[in-house]
C-alpha cells in the first residue's frame, strides 16, 4: 500500500551546481586562482631581486680580480720601465769601451730619438686614417627595420 509519503517526488534542481572551494593541503593545490597569480607575482619579484643581487656580487667578484690583475700589470709595466733604462745605461757602457763615454751616450740618444720619430709618425698615419672613417649607425638601423619589415610580409 502506497502512502502519501512514497508517492511524493523530490523536483530535479535546475539550477547550476555551486562548486565547492575547500582547500586541499599541499603547495598549490585549492587554492584559488587570485591566490596562484599573487603568489606567481611574489615569486617572481623575489627571483628577479636574487638574480640582481647575484649579478651584483659576481661583479663585485669580478671587479677585485680586474683590480689585482692591473695592479700586478702596472707593477710590470714599471719594472719594465726601469729595466729598460738601465739596459740602456749597457749599452752606453759597453760602446764606452770602445768610444769615449759622451760618444756613447749621444749615439744611444740619437738612436732612441730615431726609434721615436717612427713610431711617432706611424701613430700620427694611424690617427689620420681613423678620421676618413665615418661610421654612420643610422644606416645600420634602416637596414635593421627593413629586414625586420620583410620579415613580418613573410
Amino acid at each position: 500500500m502506497s502512502t502519501a509519503a512514497d508517492s511524493t517526488t523530490t523536483p530535479v534542481s535546475t539550477t547550476t551546481p555551486v562548486v565547492e572551494t575547500t582547500r586541499v593541503p599541499g603547495p598549490g593545490k585549492g587554492r584559488t586562482l587570485g591566490e596562484l597569480v599573487a603568489s606567481l607575482s611574489t615569486q617572481f619579484s623575489t627571483l628577479v631581486r636574487d638574480e640582481l643581487q647575484l649579478a651584483q656580487a659576481q661583479l663585485a667578484e669580478k671587479g677585485k680580480r680586474l683590480g689585482a690583475g692591473a695592479g700586478f700589470l702596472g707593477a710590470a709595466a714599471l719594472v719594465a720601465f726601469y729595466g729598460g733604462g738601465v739596459l740602456l745605461a749597457a749599452a752606453v757602457l759597453g760602446l764606452a769601451t770602445v768610444l769615449p763615454a759622451w760618444l756613447s751616450a749621444l749615439i744611444v740618444g740619437v738612436v732612441l730619438m730615431i726609434i721615436a720619430g717612427i713610431a711617432a709618425m706611424l701613430g700620427k698615419k694611424k690617427i689620420d686614417a681613423s678620421k676618413e672613417f665615418a661610421p654612420k649607425p643610422q644606416e645600420g638601423f634602416k637596414e635593421d627595420v627593413d629586414a625586420v619589415k620583410k620579415g613580418i610580409q613573410k
